[in-house]
């Protein structure tokens, strides 16, 4: 009885002392596993607009519909002209359908001095030739003095410019966005007497593009922001 109670005891001990250890590794391994750092890598660049936009609006008024509408045509082509003659291609331009108004509706229509009908038209510049456009655009005083009344710029109307290249770009941003948070995780490594180890987890932000101020819509600026997870070792 007496040997067989010692073997007990012996079995005993010897299985909470494998327990002992596996919960001491388990912990071990639980704290290593919470040992991360979490930082970010930020990449901005200034890139020019590959593409404009430029809707060249104009409104004219009468009483004869027929001659009106032949009028804005003939005012239309006047446009074109002066936007192919100058480096614009016609595959380039496009010409809205006009919109007609009929002002004897209006509060402030006066028979005789208001015209009963306005025919409003928008002849459209897309293109990629961003700097001949922009040149263009300050040369709207070439189209006033043919006569040809073109609407100031509004909310419905404006010029745009955009950047579609953002694939050339994105390989190279990406990679300076990941080094510099890597630079940041190796930083807190070092200030926590910790060495770096490897990546836990990565998450690519959303590319953003904007316009760099209100003043020069044509040059864009594109950020993006990663966000990496470290281990930490001893």
């Amino acid at each position: 009885m007496k040997i067989s109670s010692i073997i007990s005891s012996a079995v005993i001990s010897i299985g909470l002392l494998a327990l002992g250890l596996c919960v001491r590794s388990g912990l071990k391994s639980f704290t290593d596993s919470q040992r991360k750092v979490e930082v970010k890598g930020l990449c901005e660049r200034e890139v020019p607009a590959n593409q404009v936009t430029w809707p060249i609006v104009f409104s004219l008024g009468g009483s004869n519909l027929p001659d009106l509408y032949s009028k804005v045509e003939s005012t239309n082509k006047q446009i074109i002209n002066f936007l192919t003659e100058n480096g614009v291609t016609a595959d380039e331009v496009s010409v809205s359908a006009p919109k007609l108004s009929e002002n004897t509706d209006s509060y402030n229509y006066k028979p005789g001095i208001t015209p009963p009908y306005t025919i409003t038209s928008t002849v459209t510049v897309s293109s990629d030739k961003v700097e001949l456009v922009r040149g263009l655009i300050t040369r709207q005083g070439d189209l006033l003095s043919q006569g040809i009344p073109v609407v100031s710029q509004d909310y419905g109307n404006t010029i745009t410019y955009s950047f579609t290249d953002l694939n050339s770009i994105k390989p190279e941003m990406i990679a300076e966005a990941t080094q510099n948070a890597r630079e940041a995780a190796n930083k807190f490594a070092e200030d926590s007497d910790s060495k770096l180890g490897k990546i836990f987890n990565a998450k690519q932000g959303q590319f953003s593009i904007t316009d760099r101020d209100n003043f020069t819509p044509y040059i864009k600026t594109v950020r993006v922001v990663t966000s990496l997870t470290y281990l930490l070792e001893d």
